[in-house]
């Protein structure tokens, strides 16, 4: 499962991904818009507009669960993707990604 957290609405913010039944962030090395692309179909918010880096929804506190994400943007869920190892990362929590998505607008408005 993934979910945008400390954003406006549900259609941006932190990404964080749960795992072994707790949720967790995802590191932004190598974090793009085709990474985001699947986060923003998965959960239903259309597709994505930025991809805002260093913990611009905050800092997490959970584990750092993934690094160095690799989707290549046609994936329907984010598990799709090539995922590195679980809990293995360079990364502190100022290098949380973020997503903005197309649907995030479309709430505000």
């Amino acid at each position: 499962q993934v979910r945008l957290v400390n954003g406006p609405n549900r259609c941006a913010g932190r990404v964080e991904v749960l795992h072994e039944q707790q949720w967790g962030t995802v590191c932004d090395d190598s974090w793009d818009l085709k990474d985001a692309k699947v986060v923003c179909q998965q959960l239903g918010c259309g597709t994505a507009v930025s991809v805002p880096h260093q913990a611009h929804f905050g800092p997490g506190s959970d584990p750092i669960w993934l690094d160095d994400v690799e989707c290549t943007g046609t994936e329907t869920t984010f598990s799709q993707c090539g995922l590195r190892s679980w809990g293995l990362h360079n990364c502190n929590h100022e290098e949380d990604a973020g997503v903005v998505c197309s649907g995030a607008s479309e709430m505000l408005s």
